[in-house]
């Protein structure tokens, strides 16, 4: 594998976090409940928070990874509140496909909030499979795979303060085939 050129680089992703966490403090000046989606979107979250003006609550769901053929996850990690009434914005690493935002975008709207909204630090609209209205997008790209800054392949990647383009084909053949190239030091 060549060097991949980072999708967004540690300036960038600073950059991009305090947009978005200006944007969510502006939008809820009242108060928001920020639920991240375990365990891509750990370190945007955190990071998110920090950039927000407003002190936001904060809860985790945790899902199963969809079946390819059913497009169906179970939560495995709920919410430790109730959310009733409250605006919710659904924090996560990437939205692909569509299929598990719209399923959790179900699940929390049955449970009675005044709004749900997501936040996305990465938006890959070229694998969309469902439609999903993303109100806080951080980028927008075609690319079909990256890791990094959270995002992992096989739990690896995700302590990188850079987000890469990576091949997972080569990944599945050798999910160490970036760390020489990555982790340089």
């Amino acid at each position: 594998m060549t060097d991949p050129a980072p999708l967004l680089g540690p300036d960038e992703l600073r950059a991009t976090v305090a947009r978005l966490g200006a944007e969510l403090s502006e939008a809820y000046d009242d108060g928001v409940v920020l639920v991240g989606l375990l365990k891509g979107s750990l370190i945007f979250l955190a990071d998110l928070v920090r950039a927000m003006t407003i002190t936001p609550v904060v809860d985790f769901l945790a899902v199963t990874t969809y079946a390819e053929d059913t497009g169906r996850v179970r939560i495995v990690k709920d919410l430790d509140m109730d959310v009733t009434g409250r605006d919710v914005v659904l924090v996560d690493g990437v939205v692909d496909t569509g299929l598990t935002t719209t399923y959790l975008l179900a699940e929390l709207r049955g449970r009675g909030p005044r709004s749900v909204e997501v936040c996305a630090l990465l938006d890959k609209t070229a694998r969309r499979v469902v439609p999903v209205d993303l109100r806080f997008v951080g980028l927008a790209t075609e690319e079909p795979y990256a890791v990094g800054y959270g995002l992992d392949h096989s739990e690896r990647y995700r302590n990188l303060d850079v987000l890469v383009p990576a091949d997972p084909v080569a990944l599945r053949e050798d999910p160490d085939a970036l760390i020489g190239q990555l982790y340089r030091g």
